[in-house]
């Protein structure tokens, strides 16, 4: 298993925290250049994606599936992004080319992109039983604590939710990962209590990342006087379902007019993905074929 898409689920032995540690290097640079991202996108799109990989493993199971909206009215506009119950998500950014001055340090400049001012919504599809929708309103724009307070509020769960991407000089993803740390019910408040002052003290997920690549060593690092138990190890990736046939039907919901419009003054139409930034090319010829199978409807 590849360890830069990977996602490990533990706990701890003395059943005080659920641990979840996911290294997703290659789903953030798929990312990257799929919608061809900047430094400053990147690194915010990046989070989304792991923050929305970590809760979709922590709360789905079989079919499920959620979508994540997050927007706070900061210059990279909205976030959409879907995931699975297996490791799967694809998303994008309303405005994936916008660039900000680095801060002082020379890190992206992650809140003053995505604002404050807005909401994190997670809509939660549950095979024949009506979606569930969450909305709270953000709290620091970095994603992480965004995250880790909608489990508080939505789930009723106290957790922790760190993600992380750092990039080469080229803007390359480096390195890019995340942690969930959720307490169990019966946790020694004592344990609690040292975790919440450890975690502050570390550097960023993506940083011990670079020196300790398996995500299982991850957990000695942040819970060193907790032994973990590991239950699970699966593979993360950024892909999409899209198609040719599925755009060919959202085409065959325009209007006739529309259609002959696209056939007589375009000669075809070239459709984008949003998720993936896949484009399908679609002729004159299976316009009117399109066109054609409408009026037999």
């Amino acid at each position: 298993m590849a360890m830069d898409q990977e996602l490990v689920k533990a706990v701890t032995t003395d059943n005080n925290f659920r641990v979840l540690l996911l290294n997703g290097q290659s789903v953030v640079e798929t990312a990257r250049l799929s919608h061809h991202l900047t430094k400053t996108t990147t690194t915010v799109l990046g989070r989304g994606l792991l923050a929305t990989l970590l809760l979709a493993s922590s709360v789905l199971k079989g079919t499920e599936g959620l979508t994540v909206r997050l927007n706070g009215q900061g210059p990279v506009g909205g976030m959409l992004i879907d995931a699975d119950a297996h490791g799967t998500v694809k998303g994008y950014l309303q405005h994936g080319q916008v660039e900000l001055p680095l801060l002082a340090n020379g890190d992206v400049d992650v809140a003053s992109a995505v604002g404050t001012d807005g909401f994190l919504e997670v809509l939660k599809t549950q095979g024949n039983l009506d979606p569930y929708t969450s909305t709270v309103p953000l709290v620091t724009g970095q994603i992480g604590s965004d995250f880790a307070y909608y489990l508080a509020k939505s789930e009723q769960i106290n957790s922790a939710v760190g993600v992380s991407v750092v990039l080469d000089e080229h803007g390359q993803v480096k390195t890019a990962g995340g942690y969930l740390i959720q307490t169990l019910p019966d946790a020694d408040n004592t344990a609690i209590a040292a975790l919440e002052e450890r975690l502050p003290t570390l550097p960023s997920i993506a940083t011990m990342l670079t020196t300790a690549t398996d995500p299982v060593k991850l957990a000695a690092m942040l819970l060193p006087d907790e032994p973990v138990k590991v239950l699970s190890q699966e593979q993360v990736a950024f892909a999409c379902d899209c198609s040719k046939a599925q755009f060919a039907q959202s085409l065959a919901g325009l209007s006739s007019s529309e259609l002959r419009q696209l056939i007589t003054e375009d000669h075809g139409a070239e459709v984008v993905c949003h998720f993936c930034g896949a484009r399908y090319q679609f002729s004159a010829t299976e316009l009117q074929q399109i066109l054609a199978e409408k009026g037999k409807l």
